[in-house]
């Protein structure tokens, strides 16, 4: 009898290399996500607390997001939006003391041109200045679980209590991408202000265009430079249908494409050896248990879908094992929805996902199995019935009896 598998738990996966890949890379520290499976594919040095420049600028722009009611609204640039920044030596979008822009310009000065003044411009108009608006951050990486994060400022600039980790970049940066404002911003190449003054490009872009690197597949991201933190790099990539983020930190500063090199190792390496495959089709036998003493002497359970997975291109089927714990025989007083055991399965000693085994429909009682089993229960079924005969005959007589003694 046909028995569908029930998909009752999402996929699960372990959060391990999907093999342990060395690269030579010029950063020192780095972490690559399949962001569709939120699975890290390649991490060094992933939690080592390091300086991480303008990424803290994904943060700024969380915040920011996060506390704008209207991302259209026109605010006007004051001198304090400018304090420091030429001493500091920090990138700036060019924006202008007096000039009247949107948030929506400040948001885009922020992150394509890893703009200083538009981050300071954001957080006076949002939180009064530096320390209420950092306080929000650190709030914010709290709420994310970024426990190796803390951040002094909200340009980047180097500090000592000022440092985050590759790992909690990355699920900042991941978090930034939920959010369509800013998804759209640090995918977007170039952009006009609503004043007409000034057009911003990405620093990505740029990296591409001057260094002529293929990189079609790179969708957009941030970038940071500081003497400390080297050169940094978050960005996303998509190809084959696979949506990538990689976070690198550290290279050199004084070689500006190393940090597109590293990208382009990684990235490269994965798209050419790994790819999204189907693992098993639709209904597909996965697993046959027993039963006793049901009529349905055994249950069949089939992939209802097909299931694709991310996995090495020179996949076979036969490389996947299926592990079932859980009750092998199923009784025929076993209700329906209750769950018979986990099924789990493998590929290249990683589990690429876990379900539930969950019984859909009652199963119905062999009788006549049952008594072949119980040769005892078929004696005493037939003393009964021999007994119900002879008490059926006794009442029949008696009436009979009645009757004849009233004619």
């Amino acid at each position: 009898m046909k028995k569908i598998l029930i998909f009752i738990l999402t996929f699960s996966f372990i959060l391990l290399p999907v093999k342990a890949i060395e690269f030579d890379l010029n950063s020192p520290n780095a972490i690559l996500y399949n962001l569709d499976e939120d699975k890290i594919l390649y991490e060094k040095e992933a939690e080592e607390k390091v300086a991480i420049a303008s990424l803290t600028k994904i943060m700024t722009g969380i915040v920011a997001v996060e506390n704008i009611t209207n991302l259209d609204e026109k605010v006007t640039l004051v001198k304090s939006d400018f304090a420091s920044l030429v001493a500091e030596n920090a990138s700036v979008a060019g924006f202008k003391v007096g000039e009247v822009v949107t948030y929506r310009d400040l948001l885009y000065g922020l992150l394509l041109p890893s703009g200083s003044d538009a981050a300071q411009a954001l957080t006076r108009l949002i939180a009064g200045g530096r320390e209420n608006f950092v306080k929000l951050m650190n709030e914010k990486a709290l709420s994310l679980g970024l426990a190796n994060t803390h951040f002094v400022n909200e340009t980047g600039l180097d500090n000592e209590n000022h440092y985050s980790t590759v790992y909690d970049v990355a699920q900042m940066f991941k978090y930034a991408l939920n959010n369509e404002t800013l998804k759209k911003i640090m995918t977007t190449s170039t952009y006009k202000t609503s004043n007409n003054l000034h057009t911003f490009r990405s620093t990505i872009s740029n990296f591409k265009v001057a260094y002529n690197l293929d990189m079609d597949y790179l969708l957009g991201g941030k970038t940071g430079t500081t003497s400390k933190a080297g050169r940094c790099l978050a960005s996303l990539a998509q190809y084959q249908g696979v949506n990538y983020i990689l976070v690198t930190v550290g290279a050199d500063v004084n070689n500006k494409p190393e940090t597109m090199e590293d990208a382009q190792d990684i990235y490269s390496y994965f798209m050419t050896n790994y790819s999204n495959q189907k693992i098993i089709t639709k209904d597909a036998k996965i697993l046959t248990l027993k039963t006793d003493y049901a009529q349905e002497k055994t249950l069949d359970f089939y992939a209802p879908e097909d299931i694709n997975k991310y996995v090495a291109n020179d996949f076979t089927k036969e490389d996947l094992k299926i592990t079932y714990d859980g009750n092998n025989i199923v009784s025929y007083q076993t209700k329906k929805g209750t769950k018979l055991g986990t099924l789990t399965i493998s590929y290249d000693d990683e589990v690429l996902l876990t379900e539930d085994i969950v019984l859909q429909d009652s199963l119905t009682f062999d009788y006549v199995a049952y008594l072949k089993d119980h040769p005892s229960y078929i004696i005493i079924s037939l003393s009964v019935l021999i007994l119900l005969v002879i008490l059926i005959f006794y009442k029949l007589f008696k009436r009979r009896k009645r009757a004849k003694d009233n004619v």
